[in-house]
């Protein structure tokens, strides 16, 4: 009987029974209620958390109520639950739960429950059909989830293996089952009864008279499985795991130890016999790809019991079968190439686990150890886990690390049981990772591994580079968690051995043990934290520091010690230091440094660098305990910081903000609800604290109920991207916290159980109603967002929080508001009105049946399908049948990507099954349209082109055919005259109609049959017949190969893979050969000639078989991917035609893009390397092709080969190194067929540059280049001197010095580096240096500039990593300094003299004075030396002479003083150099090139290239403000002369500006320069002030949005340099003080976050300079701190001077309603295809209405103080007051009469309505406040109607989804305080 019925039958026993109490009965109706809805949810855990309060109602029964239960009774109960056990087989954890309640039955009647089980157990093994899936997965579920079952198990497991033993030969028949699940449960199946059921199995297996047929057959299957009669790997494995497991059954180890030797033959090529105890047969290898070995090995190490792994292969010989069976066969798996090669190294590491538990018996038996040193074993071992730690395979390293771990222990324990006290291996092996790179990922896993053998101080005092390797390691992105396990590794040890030292241990407090800590680690953790390299900050705050308070707490206070807040980078560091204490250890931080701590807090919250706030933030939220209640303190500062954050542009910054808030507000809601709790239990006496917890209460739930409110303020159309989506995260952070919906996607972060207590607590006060009408209307305005990203959240929230189902009246609107969506041809709105759609059905109230939304159904319809997707299927058919008759029409009105989407997301993303949703009928039409829709969209993109050839037209072609299209629908010609290069609006309609529903057809009809084939219970319910697939196949199939537009192209190729994934995933082998054949088809049109035009590139060809391999299943051999590799490959190497078409596309070259699309593709990771060699030499072969496509194919391939074969690329902040982190060792064991091929390029070249010298050498060979970029990328370093892999590489490489081409050059010094092993450096210096010619010595120039590049190459890395100690270098210094002529004249090669100057530099500490000195005059004296002619590289060598010489103080010295002398080139060098920086760090040049600038300024003005201009005035502007625009430096006394220059040089530059001559760059510079100046100008100066005027209206110019960036920037750094200085002084006019405030409320609101930050710079120097503090300490605030600043000291200085009201007003959006209202009405109804964006998307004049708005009320309150102010003001009321009140009589008059209009919901959408509702109304608090203050104007209105008509329509507006900003609310009601 089905659940469902028992489950009625048994709730009307429970109503039949009345001896059962009224609690029992009422617990019982909940229990069933339960169980029936665990069975309805289709959600995992779902119905687990469904199950387990099933669980605790029954549990709630005793045992003694239970018996009270008659025996129907309790057997309904016992049968619903084991139904309801068979439902849920596939949910192993559900299963688990109900037999729990079970065996809380079975405590009643333990055999009623036996009875019941074993009578569902005979259901399957008596029964006469073959055993189906089902029946496998309910007799897994009783082997292995059912306790009862087990038992019941005993008695019928034979019968069940017979059962098996029939089922076996059937399912081995066929390619489909046995590669399927029901092979692979058969396995598990005989898996677990022999697991299980060993003592009942053992008797069919060990013993001659009771041997078992059954078992013998199911042993050969299994056999036949693991020998590959089944392509699945899974299967095979598990097969291995399940005959070993038989063999673990014998009771004598001598039988176990034969029939595991016997298994092991499996290594054989030819046909063997295996014997298992009684059981013997005849075992024949079908195909040898290493996966039988890997399944025997690891099912044999997995379950064999010891005495088996211990057993000899026969007396007469000691053999054990865990040393000498095993392991060479474990060992030859790890060092083949397998496509698993992480299985493998599993299989090692299990080897070396049950060495370890085996190991007292192993010297029991051998007598000796079992890892000696020098042994070979050990040297095995240690080589084949070195060699993988670098492997590519996901996987490997991992396993290489654990084997490494393991390794060490057994050879601890081999040391300790043969006392051996020495343990040289770990020395030995310290010294080995000592020399690897510090790049090595694998160096600090083995040091830790060798941490605990070798000790802390070992480590540290040997390995003296820790800390900077350590630095380096946390300033690398993919090292940086290694380094940060090495770290913690580090301490813990530390810490172990301070506290174990019996001599230290009972002395030491904690803060002694947190001062041996310091001694070795503080300063590496202060420097770390203080960097300016970001990754090392973070990884030092998030990493290094939780570990150290975990081991050290007391540290805190030792690294807090040196820090000054004021200090750059200190600031940061307090933050997070205190944060990860207050994390870590709970402790409160406001008590470690005194009343400082808060001030210094909210410096930190208001910095302006986002990652200070970020760790202020943590420490205001973190806690370790989620019951610590923020104090009132922590709240306040969290109101003040939240508001201020809202509109911050960092994507992750938003992330932390919204968890650290998310924090706060949990602690917020457990303290509460302990104080709740708190209240409950209240004694006597504890009035206080009863007051104190109400108190707390209050406030908690006071915060939760004010950020509850903020968000929708923000979320308003207008307001920056940025401020909606913190807004909505926060909003999701308030509601997932603070009510009680539960989120079944959630693992953690569930409410809390009794958050109904609190949540009632909150609303019988009036607060915390989240979910209200009017919060709702906000979230569905944020549906028409123009991003996504608002769209999906706001979504979301409606779905997961808001009731269920819309009110009728929103539901009406929002379906009609969806139909116009649907049919806009703009991409964005089609997709508003999509997702618009998926929400109305899922928030309508009747999915299933009738109607209510005015949707009209055809006759014959079927009502399982909802009422919504049929109208939406219909709407689909009107938009095809118009495009039929007319596309251009179809393109503007019904262009079908709309209605596309929406069925898509309303079938594919509702929480219902689609099998549930639709029937076949409908499934039937959807395919026929979209067939029909793809087919006609290719049609219109053809026109007169044969649509059924497989090569799509040329974008040409197709361009044509749309504008022959637009002719038609014009009724005309083509228009005469000249051809428009632009494409008209009806050319974009009609092309993005096609490309992009051409998309979403193949999105929808992949992801379609996807969820029909995997919600289909059997393939026989499904709703797709093999005929709809076929037709869906060749949909794909035409969109993939007629269309060429990629946007169609890879939207399709989504819906593609997983339409072949479904298919080739099904048990039905004539499904899974649809994508087989169409695999087939591809890759013969690759084959076939064509005859398109090359600029096709292959188009969707490629992506076609990369989708279809890509689908297929990881565990199986990948049959298809071979066979496209081998095809591709064969293909590619076809020789050309001798009269090949270069204008037409050839098979080979599609093939090489074909090959590169699968190499680059995603979804097949690792499984492309195992072809890498040959693609790789496939690539480098065909680089030498004489057609050039091809040439141009073959380098892309071998791009993304290198890519894909090397690894993870090393991402350094500090230095970005080039290089990969697989060393030339590691690559060529994974990749040995490329090691002679790469060889013999590289030799082939270097033979060709032999012969006599005055032979001309030029021989292109076209693999040369990328063979060394290749070589050039491996580690360097990593490599030991008894690694000989790349030793041959060397001499090629030393000969490739002597290359004519210089890129070869250069690339081959890079590949020598990497090549060569350390130990080798200093040969090879040696031996090159050797060999620079003296000067009168003949040599080919090529030949020792190759040479000086190696030289320079090697000693950069010997340098940077001390791998060559300073003794062995003396030699190669002393050459090199002996070869000075080569730097001078007589070597007449400039690039031969860059080279050696850069040895020279790499060597230069160490260089004598005299050598210098001599290089120096030479350097010198041909920088001065007029330049003869032209010459080629002099220029370079001239700013290498330029570096080298200005490294040095007095010889930098010498060449600025002769800049007036230098030529231009020379001069341009010398600015070029400043700007670098490394001038203003030489003591002393500062003020000399200050000098030398500011003498030389005019003349620079006047030259005539732009870029001698922009870079002197760029390397001016960099000496006068030391490297900082924040702070200018004053220029040293000018005199009279100097003013009337520095007058000229500012009249030159301002008349650049006014001009705008010269460029963006220039100009920005030059603003620069002209503001610094101008700062320096004197005060006295009458013309100052003109100057200041063009200064000021330049500025104002550039500011504007429409302006370049890097002019608007310019803008703010001049408000720096010369705006701080005009406000400091008193003398300057209020008018230019005004309009340089102006500006900075401007800049503060531009797009650009850079510019903001300018501007934010200027407000904090203002702030500064008021404070008197020291310069070089100033505090840079947020841009939201900035803006009030600026208006502060606009009305502190400017309050009564005209000008200042217009400022105000000038930043306030327009009131004007009536227009809104009017363009708003005009535009309804029209979509265009584009349209214009906004110039600042990011300023929001809603909010600066907020800002502005209290300083008008000011100024109000103010203007009894000045008559000018009051005059003013009272001009502005009486011209604005009519205006106003006009509009407020306008804005009432719009309110919806209670009910939701599509007029109301258009408004709440439109974002200038809403920008000018808040103009409006900050015009009308400002007139009503004026109105209240000053009597002579109270004659233009009514104050108190006034007054109350603004509050009528504020909170009529609130209702209706208007929310204002809090202090423009509070102004209306009159509560804002000034």
């Amino acid at each position: 009987m089905a659940f469902e019925s028992l489950l009625t039958s048994l709730q009307n026993c429970v109503i039949s029974e009345i001896q059962i109490s009224g609690n029992v009965s009422q617990t019982l109706k909940l229990f069933y209620g339960k169980l029936s809805e665990s069975s309805r949810n289709n959600v995992k855990r779902c119905k687990e958390r469904s199950l387990e309060e099933a669980a605790q109602l029954l549990r709630q029964l005793s045992e003694a109520q239970l018996r009270s239960f008659d025996d129907q009774h309790l057997l309904l109960h016992v049968r619903v639950l084991i139904s309801l056990q068979l439902q849920m087989v596939g949910i192993s954890t559900a299963c688990r739960k109900v037999d729990q309640m079970l065996q809380h039955l079975a405590k009643v009647d333990h055999q009623l429950v036996f009875r019941e089980t074993t009578h569902s157990l005979q259901s399957i093994v008596l029964c006469d059909q073959i055993l189906s899936l089902e029946d496998l997965q309910r007799a897994c579920m009783f082997l292995e989830d059912s306790t009862v079952g087990r038992e019941a198990w005993r008695g019928s497991f034979m019968s069940m293996l017979n059962k098996v033993s029939d089922l076996f030969p059937i399912v081995l028949q066929q390619e489909s089952t046995r590669d399927g699940p029901l092979c692979y449960l058969a396995v598990k199946v005989c898996l677990q009864i022999f697991q299980l059921l060993s003592r009942e199995v053992a008797p069919f297996v060990w013993e001659e008279d009771r041997r078992s047929p059954a078992v013998q057959t199911i042993l050969q299957a299994l056999m036949g499985i693991i020998l590959g009669q089944c392509y699945n790997r899974d299967t095979r494995l598990l097969a291995g795991t399940a005959v070993a497991m038989l063999i673990s059954t014998a009771s004598e180890s001598r039988a176990g130890g034969a029939a595991a030797w016997s298994l092991l033959q499996v290594s054989h090529i030819e046909p063997w016999l295996l014997t298992v105890g009684a059981l013997q047969l005849e075992c024949d290898p079908v195909r040898k790809d290493g996966v039988d070995r890997l399944a025997v090995s690891r099912g044999l190490l997995t379950c064999c019991p010891p005495h088996i792994l211990l057993s000899s292969r026969d007396d007469a010989t000691p053999t054990c079968l865990l040393l000498e069976g095993l392991f060479p066969l474990v060992y030859a798996l790890c060092d083949e190439k397998l496509d698993c090669h992480h299985l493998s190294f599993e299989a090692l590491t299990l080897w070396l686990k049950r060495a370890k538990e085996c190991q007292p018996d192993l010297w029991k038996m051998t007598a000796v150890r079992l890892l000696p040193d020098d042994g070979s074993r050990q040297r095995q071992l240690v080589d084949i886990i070195w060699t993988n730690a670098e492997s590519p395979v996901e996987g490997v390293p991992e396993c290489a690390s654990s084997g490494f771990i393991l390794l060490l222990n057994l050879y601890e324990k081999d040391c300790e049981h043969f006392c051996d006290a020495d343990k040289t291996f770990y020395l030995t092996l310290l010294q080995r990772v000592m020399k690897l790179p510090w790049e090595a990922k694998a160096k600090y896993q083995r040091l830790c591994a060798l941490l605990p053998y070798l000790g802390t101080d070992m480590v540290l005092d040997q390995y003296a580079e820790i800390h900077s390797h350590l630095l380096k390691c946390l300033s690398t992105n993919h090292l940086s968690p290694c380094g940060s396990e090495l770290y913690k590794r580090l301490v813990q040890q530390q810490r172990r051995e301070l506290c174990g030292s019996s001599l230290m241990s009972s002395s030491l407090t904690e803060l002694d043990l947190a001062g041996h800590w310091a001694r070795r680690w503080q300063p590496v953790l202060h420097n770390a934290l203080t960097s300016e390299v970001t990754l090392l900050q973070n990884s030092s705050s998030t990493h290094l520091l939780p570990c150290t308070f975990q081991v050290f707490p007391s540290a805190v206070d030792l690294l807090l010690a040196p820090l000054d807040p004021n200090a750059p980078g200190h600031l940061h560091a307090w933050a997070c230091i205190l944060s990860s204490y207050r994390a870590v250890t709970g402790r409160s931080p406001w008590a470690n440094q005194g009343s400082s701590t808060f001030e210094t807090l909210q410096r930190a919250l208001g910095s302006a660098d986002d990652k200070i706030r970020l760790a202020a933030l943590s420490l205001l939220c973190c806690s370790p305990k989620t019951k610590d209640t923020p104090t009132a303190e922590e709240m306040a500062i969290m109101r003040t910081f939240i508001p201020q954050n809202l509109n911050c542009e960092s994507s992750p910054f938003r992330q932390h903000f919204q968890a650290g808030v998310r924090r706060f507000l949990a602690r917020i809601r457990d303290g509460c609800l302990a104080h709740i709790k708190g209240l409950k239990v209240k004694r006597k006496g504890d009035a206080a604290h009863s007051e104190r917890s109400q108190e707390m209460l209050e406030q908690g739930i006071g915060f939760v109920e004010w950020l509850s409110q903020l968000p929708f303020s923000s979320l308003a159309p207008g307001h920056s991207y940025q401020r909606k989506k913190t807004a909505l995260l926060l909003l999701c952070a308030v509601l997932e916290t603070c009510t009680d919906t539960w989120s079944p996607e959630k693992k953690k972060g569930q409410p809390p159980a009794n958050m109904g207590t609190l949540i009632d607590y909150a609303r019988q006060r009036g607060q915390w109603d989240f979910l209200c009408r009017t919060k709702q209307l906000v979230l569905i305005s944020c549906l028409e967002d123009s991003t996504n990203e608002i769209r999906e959240l706001s979504t979301g929230l409606l779905l997961r929080f808001f009731p269920p189902s819309f009110p009728d009246d929103i539901a009406a609107v929002l379906n009609t508001r969806t139909k116009q969506l649907l049919c806009s041809p703009r991409v964005q709105e089609a997709q508003m009105g999509a997702l618009a759609t998926k929400v109305l059905l899922q928030k309508s109230r009747e999915q299933h049946g009738d109607c209510s939304l005015n949707l009209s159904l055809g006759s014959g319809k079927t009502p399982k399908t909802p009422c919504l997707v049929r109208d939406l299927v219909k709407e689909l058919e009107e938009h095809y049948q118009t495009a039929k008759v007319d596309m251009m029409l179809a393109a503007r009105t019904k262009p079908i990507h709309g209605v596309l989407c929406a069925l898509q997301r309303c079938l594919l993303e509702s929480p219902s099954s689609v099998c549930d949703t639709l029937d076949r009928s409908v499934v039937t039409e959807v395919l026929h349209l979209l067939e029909n829709i793809s087919l006609l969209l290719l049609s219109v993109l053809y026109a007169d082109h044969d649509t059924e050839k497989d090569a799509p037209p040329s974008f040409c072609d197709m361009g044509n055919a749309i504008s022959s299209l637009i002719s038609q629908g014009s009724g005309g010609g083509h228009a005469d005259g000249e051809e428009c290069i632009l494409l008209s609006e009806e050319h974009s309609l009609v092309l993005t109609c096609c490309w992009v529903s051409l998309k979403e057809v193949g999105i929808l009809l992949g992801s379609l049959v996807e969820k029909l084939l995997t919600d289909s219970k059997q393939l026989s319910d499904c709703l797709l017949t093999k005929q709809d697939l076929v037709r869906a196949s060749k949909v794909f199939k035409n969109i993939l190969l007629k269309c060429r537009h990629w946007g169609a192209v890879e939207g399709c190729c989504i819906g593609f893979t997983k339409f072949c994934a479904s298919l080739l995933s099904s048990g039905d082998a004539e499904l899974k050969d649809i994508p087989a054949q169409m695999l087939k088809q591809g890759l013969q049109v690759v084959q076939c000639p064509r005859s398109t035009s090359v600029t096709r590139r292959a188009a969707g060809l490629p992506m076609l078989i990369l989708c279809v391999v890509s689908a297929e299943e990881a565990s199986k051999a990948r049959p298809l991917l071979g066979l496209s590799m081998q095809t591709l490959l064969d293909t590619a190497k076809t020789p050309l035609d001798e009269n090949w078409d270069q204008t037409l596309d050839l098979p080979q070259v599609c093939a090489v893009h074909t090959l590169q699309a699968l190499v680059r593709g995603s979804g097949l990771g690792v499984a492309v390397l195992q072809f890498a060699p040959a693609v790789a030499i496939l690539s480098l072969t065909l680089l030498s092709s004489r057609c050039w496509a091809m040439r141009n194919a073959a380098l892309q391939l071998y791009s993304s080969l290198c890519t894909r074969m090397l690894g993870q690329r090393s991402s350094s902040e500090e230095s970005g190194p080039t290089q990969h982190s697989m060393s030339p060792a590691a690559f060529f064991f994974h990749y040995p067929a490329l090691q002679p091929f790469l060889l013999g390029e590289l030799r082939e070249a270097a033979q060709n540059l032999q012969g006599p010298t005055n032979e001309a050498k030029l021989h292109l060979q076209p693999s040369l280049y990328p063979v060394l970029t290749l070589l050039a990328q491996l580690q360097p370093g990593a490599q030991d001197s008894t690694e000989r892999t790349s030793s041959d590489f060397l001499a090629p490489l030393l000969q490739l010095s002597a290359s004519p081409i210089y890129s070869v050059r250069v690339m081959a010094s890079k590949a020598l580096v990497a090549m060569t092993p350390p130990s080798e450096y200093t040969g090879i210096l040696i031996k090159l240096t050797a060999q620079l010619p003296s000067p009168r010595e003949c040599r080919c120039h090529n030949q020792l500039h190759g040479q000086l590049l190696q030289i320079k190459a090697i000693l950069e890395r010997v340098l940077c990593t001390d791998s060559a100690s300073w003794d062995d270098l003396r030699e190669v210094l002393s050459r090199a300094q002996a070869s000075l002529w080569l730097v001078t004249e007589a070597q007449r090669c400039p690039l031969v003299r860059v080279v050696y100057l850069g040895v020279v530099e790499t060597l230069r500490r160490h260089c004598s004075e005299s050598f210098l000195s001599q290089l120096s005059d030479t350097l010198t004296h041909d920088l001065q030396t007029p330049q003869q002619g032209l010459q080629i590289g002099l220029s370079s060598f001239h700013q290498q002479a330029v570096l080298f010489l200005c490294s040095d103080v007095k010889w930098a010295c010498k060449i600025w003083d002769s800049f007036s002398a230098a030529s231009p080139d020379l001069r341009l060098s010398l600015v070029v150099w400043l700007l670098d920086g490394r001038g203003l760090e030489l003591t002393g040049l500062k003020e000399v090139i200050q000098s030398v600038l500011q003498l030389n300024l005019k003349e620079a003005l006047l030259s005539r290239s732009v870029e001698y201009r922009t870079t002197y005035l760029a390397a001016l502007v960099v000496v006068m403000t030391n490297g900082s625009s924040t702070l200018p430096q004053r220029l040293p006394h000018l005199t009279p002369l100097g003013d009337a220059f520095l007058f000229e040089c500012l009249d030159l530059l301002l008349t650049d500006l006014e001009d705008q001559k010269g460029g963006p760059d220039f100009l920005s510079q030059a603003l620069c320069a002209a503001s610094l100046l101008l700062s320096q100008f004197p005060v006295s100066s009458s013309a100052k002030i003109s100057l200041l005027q063009r200064w000021c209206g330049i500025v104002e110019y550039q500011r504007a949005p429409g302006a370049s960036e890097v002019l608007r920037m310019a803008c703010g750094e001049a408000l720096c340099a010369a705006g701080v200085p005009l406000m400091r002084e008193k003398s300057t006019l209020p008018a230019i003080v005004i309009r340089l405030i102006n500006t900075g409320l401007y800049l503060l609101q531009d797009q650009s976050q850079q510019v903001r930050l300018k501007a934010a710079c200027f407000a904090s120097l203002l702030l500064h300079a008021r404070g008197g503090e020291n310069q070089k300490s100033v505090y840079v605030m947020q841009v939201n701190q900035a803006l009030p600043l600026l208006l502060d000291l606009l009305l502190e200085r400017c309050w009564d001077t005209p000008g200042t009201l217009e400022v105000l007003l000038s930043h306030l959006p327009q009131s004007d309603l009536k227009s809104v209202l009017r363009e708003a009405s005009a535009t309804a109804g029209r979509s265009s295809l584009y349209e214009q964006d906004e110039a600042n998307v990011f300023a929001e004049p809603s909010v600066m209405s907020a800002h502005v708005l209290p300083y008008l009320l000011q100024m109000a309150e103010k203007s009894s103080q000045s008559s000018a102010l009051a005059q003013s003001l009272n001009s502005w009321a009486e011209e604005n007051a009519a205006q106003v009140l006009d509009n407020l009589v306008v804005c009432k008059k719009l309110q919806p009469a209670g009910t939701l209009t599509a007029s109301w919901l258009a408004l709440l959408t439109d974002p200038h309505f809403h920008s000018t509702l808040c103009g409006l109304f900050t015009r009308a608090a400002f007139l009503l406040r004026h109105l209240k203050t000053s009597a002579s104007v109270r004659h233009v209105c009514d104050v108190s109607s006034m007054q109350t008509s603004l509050q009528e329509v504020c909170a009529l507006l609130s209702q209706n989804g208007v929310h204002f900003p809090s202090s423009l609310r509070a102004a209306l009601l009159g509560e804002l305080p000034l």
